[in-house]
């Protein structure tokens, strides 16, 4: 008997109509078709956010391990091997090396320094450019999925006049479906900009930072170059190696 009762309040207790799918399903393809644009902004910016982040590591990374070994070799065709080949301070390196070449042939000093000096400024323009990849599209996303939602909030409350208007009245179950499509539109626009906001100040804050480092690079070089090779900054000496332990005497052997 109880289970019977049970059974049958189960069977009486009213169904939830309002949630989140029924909302969606009730603005029908424009309210998916707002929402879609929301996901497609929401997953490239966490994308951007992750691989930049592993990215501006591996620059950081790579400039702390090499740069000291980089100084320490004779040769700036020696140092560039402490370098990884397809770095981004390689490239420095080499496009230092290349410029260097091509200014030898010119008879004015004047003219060879700037020409060494807009070699180098080119090709830091060059990686800051290529590291500045993907910050428009989350600039793009802070400015634009919090209006990308209220679209979706201004049609989800035109719907509920809509409804208002052809029942006469504003009863809840008129109104609630439309109200809250666009109270769920606004609250999605806001969840998609606000991290992207955050990714693309915290990206570009680490790049500024990459940018300090390969203008300071740059000038090391270019100072390099134009003396000849003696102009240097100072480097710690390499560790040296431990020496092994000496073995360790049997008992009772004869001292020498």
């Amino acid at each position: 008997m109880l289970i019977e009762l049970l059974a049958a309040g189960a069977a009486e207790a009213p169904q939830n109509q309002f949630g989140f799918m029924e909302a969606m399903e009730q603005g029908g393809p424009v309210a998916w078709s707002i929402l879609t644009v929301l996901v497609i902004q929401s997953v490239g910016s966490f994308y951007i956010l992750i691989t930049k982040w592993l990215e501006q590591n591996k620059v950081m990374k790579q400039y702390r391990a090499g740069r000291p070994a980089f100084w320490r070799a004779s040769t700036l065709t020696e140092g560039a091997t402490k370098f990884d080949k397809n770095s981004a301070w390689r490239q420095l390196v080499d496009d230092a090396h290349a410029a260097q070449a091509q200014s030898a042939k010119m008879t004015d000093n004047l003219e060879s320094h700037d020409w060494l000096h807009g070699s180098l400024a080119r090709s830091e323009s060059a990686i800051n450019g290529k590291l500045a990849g993907g910050l428009p599209f989350l600039a793009t996303t802070g400015a634009t999925a919090p209006f990308v939602g209220l679209l979706g909030t201004v049609i989800g409350i035109y719907r509920a006049l809509i409804n208002i208007g052809i029942a006469g009245s504003a009863s809840i179950d008129k109104v609630a479906g439309p109200v809250g499509e666009a109270l769920i539109m606004t609250a999605i626009g806001l969840l998609v900009a606000v991290p992207a906001v955050f990714a693309y100040n915290f990206l570009q804050s680490r790049n500024k930072k990459i940018a300090a480092m390969l203008s300071g690079f740059s000038t090391e070089l270019l100072a390099n170059i134009s003396s000849n090779g003696t102009v240097k900054p100072a480097m710690a000496a390499a560790p040296a190696a431990k020496a092994a332990p000496a073995a360790a005497k049997p008992a009772g052997a004869p001292k020498a």
